[in-house]
């Protein structure tokens, strides 16, 4: 049990994840008194199990100023703490003609943004890379100010920072829901008892749209099963983060590689997904190359569930502390094998650990950073469909501020939560 729970705080925040944990480190830093509840580990779910890409490229244009902001974050964070942080660069490649349009067609709708990002043909191709390969890769996005970060390292990392500065963070201490008095948050009901707060954040990943459900508010999220794996360390020449179509890697800390592939991720069927059939059918049918539609135990894992519940006895947030889904094994070893046909120098990469994790996914692929306008004093940063990781710090400045209720440095309007309708 933890200790010593404070009994008012200015803000208290639900999950400890690298969006909460980043919303906590820029209200403290801007003098207000923060807890974050974190019913399991810091990071121990999505927040530690991504790519560890930063990237503005491949992204909605809504979410570029965001990701500008997060590169310059980034650094500063490395310069503080160490969070793996490199700034190595990144490419998308294509192989024909019709690939070199696709990525000139982002190009295109990204014009009103700084990406730093360049179309790269013939051999600038080759340069960038800086590492022979067996495909004939004719075109790429390439990014010189994008880069990668370590998620083993970073919520942990951004969380030292925040603590230094005065925050409280509470592990194994699950938020059973929202205390609300006079129609707006008055504070959180813990597994441990209420601490008050004026304002409360939710920042719980996967778990957003059960804690939103049982407070009456309505948030169209689904989970989606996402894998990967790491090699143990090989020298190599490629040293920027790359997507190859069939195969994603990008370079570790630990002299390693990470890599997957868009289509390793697995939308398992469950009663919200039939519920919520209307909002996502249309983003289902765009993505169906990329994405594998399963029917399974977690249909009745999700439908014994409790949807709404008491905050006096133990609830669904205490009896699975951590998401802890097994990898799509086959999808993985797949990727590596066509990384490994692209560039040999993988040829005898081994595989030190693959694993899976829950990405919390919208119908438009965009995040929800926002008021909730029914509950004054409720804040919800969730939703951010398998690409948080990389603008997470900037995500949670902006969130800091629509909670402290000044001007917010970048355009958030695509992030409303009002743009959903039940």
């Amino acid at each position: 049990m933890p200790s010593s729970l404070p009994q008012q705080v200015d803000v208290a925040i639900i999950g400890g994840g690298i969006i909460g944990i980043s919303t906590a480190w820029a209200l403290t830093k801007a003098g207000l008194r923060v807890a974050v509840f974190e019913k399991g580990v810091l990071a121990g779910e999505q927040s530690s199990r991504n790519w560890g890409w930063i990237r503005s490229i491949g992204r909605d244009p809504a979410e570029l100023p965001l990701a500008h902001r997060a590169n310059s974050l980034w650094r500063e964070i490395q310069q503080q703490v160490n969070v793996g942080y490199r700034q190595v660069g990144l490419a998308y490649l294509g192989e024909n003609a019709a690939d070199q349009a696709e990525l000139n067609k982002w190009l295109d709708s990204a014009q009103q943004h700084p990406t730093g990002a360049r179309l790269l043909t013939g051999d600038a191709v080759n340069q960038v890379l800086a590492e022979p390969s067996q495909r004939p890769w004719s075109s790429a996005l390439h990014s010189a100010e994008d880069g990668v970060a370590e998620p083993q390292l970073a919520t942990a990392g951004i969380a030292q920072l925040a603590r230094a500065a005065g925050c409280q963070i509470f592990e194994q201490c699950a938020v059973r829901g929202l205390d609300i008095a006079g129609g707006r948050a008055a504070g959180v009901i813990t597994e441990h008892g209420r601490v008050a707060a004026d304002r409360v954040v939710l920042a719980g990943g996967a778990w957003s749209r059960l804690m939103c459900g049982n407070t009456g508010v309505f948030l169209p999220q689904l989970k989606v099963h996402g894998s990967a794996l790491r090699t143990d360390a090989l020298p190599t020449g490629l040293d920027l983060a790359v997507n190859g179509k069939e195969f994603t890697c990008r370079p570790r800390a630990d002299g390693g590689y990470t890599v997957s592939k868009l289509s390793a991720s697995v939308a398992d069927v469950t009663p919200d997904s039939i519920r919520l059939l209307p909002l996502f059918f249309r983003a289902w049918m765009a993505q169906k190359q990329f994405l594998k539609i399963r029917f399974g135990r977690r249909f009745f894992e999700e439908l014994f569930t409790p949807t709404r519940f008491a905050l006096d006895k133990p609830t669904p947030f205490e009896k699975t502390r951590t998401l802890d889904p097994g990898p799509n094994t086959s999808s993985v070893h797949a990727a590596l094998r066509q990384l490994q046909q692209a560039f040999p120098a993988f040829k005898g990469a081994q595989v030190a650990q693959a694993w899976g994790g829950m990405m919390d996914v919208t119908p438009d692929a965009l995040p929800v950073i926002s008021a909730v306008d029914a509950i004054p004093g409720f804040f919800i940063g969730t939703g951010f469909s398998g690409h948080g990781f990389g603008i997470g710090p900037a995500a949670g400045e902006l969130l800091a501020q629509l909670v402290q209720g000044i001007a917010p440095t970048v355009e958030h309007h695509a992030f409303r939560l009002s743009r959903f309708r039940a």
